[in-house]
């Protein structure tokens, strides 16, 4: 114990704890002692506890308080001291037993260093006992090893040396193999200093295989060939750079088009050119296709379409040619380093198929912007309608590859083509528009031999329809005749060829064999053809014999056998296969305009709507001229023009008179209208002779109707390419204007007819006939005599009309219609102006009537005769009580008040007193009232 106390405190230290050992001390009250000490005693060895109580040491000392505080920190020192001196207690066999191993160590350690000692001496005299021979040996043998080994890394060098220098050229596959192969042998040689050259070298030469297979890629995008592309797929495959040479692929493909374009357009320009200054090849390719001329504009564009056609059909065999490998077992794929997985190749495959499926719509959009800039740089209003109509199909068929290639609307080439096509098609319809008024106030009207078959599906202007629309053709003919389904161009001229090289068709098959030798192709026809149909010569004279029984009022029913007849005649002069068409120049002309807009319409179908408004506007101005030339005549009034009222209201007329044309309106609707035509002097419709002008007449009304009837017949098409909204318009066109054409004749005929036959003349004969007799007449009166006889020269005169001009039946028809119902509403009017009459004079004008009916009924087939009631209920009305007579008057408002006042007069004193006749002059005057 003392042992211990002694190494461990001071001779003080170890009196101190004698001291507090021997005294006996209450362990708790130890423990208190010990948890009373500040917790910062315990911080660590750094810690100054003098410094620290000096610092507590309050500025005023008392010296009791010090003593206090002293006398407790020694409690605290003791307790902790004898704490601490237990502590050491306790542990004393433990450190006893450690003193012991640290005195056997240090004998171990000394006996150690002997035998080290002895080893060394040992070794030294080993040392001394070998020979250098023996181990020289040993290194030569090693050495040997050593430059056997490098003997043969230097034949390798010797070898991939050999190989970089030979190098095959464009067998791009072989060359990155090599390289490869190279690359992976000089890494097991790179310790040398000569390989890392060669490697560096390597590395060089396959970035420069990379920039050739990069060129090679490059040229794929203009001419694509199999083999070419074979290999350098090849070689990005074992490059592993499959997706960069996609990536590469389009980025050629777009400078592709661009190169393409550019030089193209260059080399015309310079052309035209010749020798300016101006350095062209310094512009951008907009302003590049501002200099093309007009001469040259076609060659270009087709030249163009050629070129980008080949940069598409590379890109769709590009395509193809993907599409046929991955349906091929997949060769194995390197990236340099080794194969890639199975995972890595589908990878690639599918990142391949969906650059290409997304560069499809990028490719064909550079090419409708190319294209564009080309369409809109120039100002085709002044072209020619054949070479616009050849742009127009260029850019179809342009259209046609780009649906093929991309199921593309090609709205930038349709918006581009509609804007050059409004603006040539405004220019151009108006300057057809006054081509046309120049015809009409040109046009004599005389007939156009036309053979009899003629139809407009044999004018060239009209090929494009096909023949299986000609109205000659069943329908069950047509299916049969349809066209199989077209073959896709990229499939037509997959393997060679260009949908661009457009050859001008045949001149033979353009030749319209349409003209006829003379007007009705036959001499037969010189003769009356409105006698052949017209005349009875051949009839049974007892089957002329009909008539309306006057007693019971009967309709005439008709004889089986006669009907028969004139049906058959009415018949057989329709489908007569000598009835060629009745149609002037000017009509050819306009058919021809027609077919024209069509073509355009159906090459650009957005501007439809244009072209159709247009096309009717055509039809309007010329049955506008039609009828201003030859239906208006102030010195005839004809009822129903009102009718035409409709007409001449359409939209789409915007003709303007001559008078003013000049200073009303603006320059711009000056520009748009239209002046109105005026006949030409060297048609005269004032001749008797000629029945006014009838022959021209009968031309220039039945060639609008012609033209109405192919109207009609393009309904059916140009319904299929209106737009929906605009359908109002076109069946408006067709209800109010194309279907009111054949009504035309109405007021042109009646003009005729009102000056054909003398009205006058009879009207004063009948002013001398006495009607007041006494006895029933068996003898009509002469006026009868006369007017037949003006019948039977309007007759003749109509036949004469007929050896130059073909009068079909339903102009006869409608002439006949008028001059029997002008005649019969001159005898009312004579009727009218009788003064006196007794019921032996309504007899007479009973039997004048019969008599002229029968008569008339010779001359023509108009069955039943117009107005013969109108004039068979006036005469009848006579005999009318005053209650039947007011019945009548309210109910025949068809008469004037002239006719129905003097019935009332002439029947006063026979059977009506004047109070009656007041009643009924009243009645009269009420029904006029309205109309006042």
């Amino acid at each position: 114990m003392s042992t211990w106390l002694t190494s461990f405190f001071s001779p003080l230290q170890q009196e101190e704890l004698r001291e507090l050992r021997e005294q006996p001390v209450d362990p708790q009250a130890e423990q208190e002692i010990i948890n009373s000490i500040e917790e910062v005693y315990f911080s660590g060895d750094s810690f100054d506890m003098v410094r620290h109580e000096l610092e507590k040491l309050p500025p005023e000392l008392n010296l009791q308080e010090l003593e206090e505080y002293r006398d407790k920190l020694k409690r605290q020192q003791a307790a902790v001291s004898k704490k601490v001196a237990d502590l050491i207690l306790e542990k004393q066999p433990s450190y006893v037993k450690e003193l012991e191993r640290v005195t056997s160590l240090q004998t171990n350690l000394q006996l150690a260093a002997v035998i080290c000692t002895n080893a060394r001496r040992q070794l030294s005299f080993a040392k001394e006992g070998f020979t250098e021979a023996s181990l020289g040996l040993l290194a030569n043998q090693r050495r040997r090893q050593l430059l056997t080994g490098l003997l043969k890394s230097l034949r390798t060098i010797k070898t991939l040396v050999t190989t970089w220098l030979s190098l095959p050229e464009e067998d791009y596959p072989g060359a990155i193999q090599l390289c490869l192969e190279c690359q992976k042998a000089a890494s097991t040689f790179k310790h040398y200093s000569c390989i890392s050259e060669l490697n560096s070298k390597l590395q060089d030469t396959l970035e420069q295989i990379e920039e050739q297979l990069d060129v090679a890629l490059s040229k794929t995008c203009k001419h694509f060939d199999v083999a070419h592309y074979n290999k350098v797929q090849l070689a990005y495959s074992l490059l592993g750079k499959t997706q960069t040479a996609m990536d590469q692929l389009h980025m050629h493909f777009t400078q592709a088009i661009h190169n393409t374009v550019f030089q193209v357009v260059l080399g015309y320009v310079e052309l035209c050119a010749g020798n300016a200054d101006t350095k062209f090849q310094k512009m951008q390719y907009k302003d590049l296709c501002t200099h093309i001329t007009p001469d040259s504009y076609i060659p270009c564009l087709t030249d163009l379409c050629k070129a980008l056609w080949e940069v598409m059909l590379s890109y769709h065999r590009t395509m193809q040619w993907h599409e046929d490998h991955d349906n091929e077992e997949g060769v194995p794929v390197t990236d340099g380093n080794g194969t890639l997985g199975a995972d890595e190749s589908v990878f690639d495959r599918s990142y391949v198929k969906k650059k290409l499926e997304h560069g499809l719509t990028r490719i064909w959009q550079d090419v409708q912007l190319k294209v564009k800039a080309y369409l809109l740089g120039t100002d085709m209003s002044n072209f020619k309608y054949d070479d616009f109509i050849f742009v127009l199909d260029i850019i179809s068929r342009l259209m046609q590859v780009g649906e093929e290639f991309c199921s593309s609307r090609s709205e930038v080439l349709q918006e581009s083509v509609k804007k050059q096509s409004v603006n040539y098609f405004k220019n151009y319809h108006r300057t057809r528009l006054e081509e046309l008024r120049m015809f009409l106030e040109n046009e004599t009207w005389e007939l156009c031999p036309v053979k009899s078959n003629f139809n407009i599906m044999q004018l060239h202007e009209f090929k494009f329809m096909g023949q299986s629309r000609s109205p000659s053709v069943s329908p069950s003919r047509q299916a049969s005749a349809a066209n199989p389904a077209e073959v896709p161009l990229f499939k037509q001229y997959y393997q060679g060829g260009n949908p661009f090289e457009m050859h001008i068709d045949n001149k033979e098959e353009e030749t319209e064999d349409v003209l006829a030798s003379n007007g009705y192709e036959s001499d037969e026809l010189d003769k009356s053809i409105y006698q052949d149909y017209d005349s009875d010569s051949d009839v049974p004279e007892e089957l002329k014999r009909d008539y309306v029984d006057e007693q019971t009022g009967d309709v005439p029913v008709k004889s089986v056998s006669r009907e028969t007849i004139r049906s058959r005649k009415k018949s057989d002069y329709g489908l007569n296969k000598l009835n060629a068409p009745i149609l002037t120049n000017t009509t050819l002309n306009v058919i021809r305009l027609v077919g024209k807009y069509m073509q355009m319409m159906n090459i650009l179908k957005p501007i439809a709507f244009d072209v159709i408004h247009c096309m009717s506007q055509l039809f309007d101005y010329y049955l506008y001229a039609v009828y201003t030339f030859f239906g208006r005549n102030d010195m005839v009034s004809y009822t129903s023009l009102h009718v035409f009222s409709c007409i001449l209201l359409h939209p789409s007329f915007h003709f303007k008179h001559a008078a003013s044309a000049g200073a009303h309106g603006t320059s711009e609707e000056r520009k748009e209208k239209v002046p109105s035509p005026h006949l030409s002097q060297l048609v005269v419709l004032t001749a008797s002779g000629t029945l006014y002008g009838l022959a021209e007449r009968v031309v220039a009304t039945e060639s609008l109707v012609f033209l109405a009837e192919q109207f009609e017949f393009l309904q059916s098409h140009l319904d299929t390419v209106m737009p929906a909204a605009k359908k109002p318009f076109l069946q408006q066109f067709y209800s109010q204007t194309v279907s009111t054409a054949s009504e035309l004749r109405k007021p042109i005929y009646w003009i005729v007819a009102a000056k054909a036959i003398d009205y006058e003349q009879m009207l004063l004969l009948m002013t001398g006939v006495k009607w007041d007799i006494k006895e029933i007449m068996s003898q009509h009166n002469i006026y009868v005599d006369v007017l037949l006889k003006e019948f039977e020269q309007f007759n003749k005169r109509l036949g004469d009309v007929s050896k130059h001009v073909r009068i079909p039946l339903p102009v006869a028809n409608v002439l006949w219609e008028h001059c029997i119902r002008l005649a019969n509403r001159t005898l009312v009017e004579g009727y009218a102006n009788v003064k006196k009459c007794s019921n032996e004079g309504r007899a007479l004008m009973q039997l004048d009537f019969q008599q002229f009916l029968m008569k008339l009924e010779k001359l023509t087939d108009i069955r039943p005769i117009p107005d013969k009631e109108f004039v068979e209920t006036y005469i009848k009305a006579y005999y009318l009580t005053e209650n039947d007579m007011e019945q009548f008057i309210k109910n025949h408002r068809e008469y004037s008040m002239k006719q129905l006042t003097n019935l009332v007069n002439v029947c006063l004193g026979s059977h009506i007193n004047k109070k009656a006749r007041q009643k009924l002059l009243a009645a009269i005057d009420d029904i006029d009232r309205p109309k006042r």
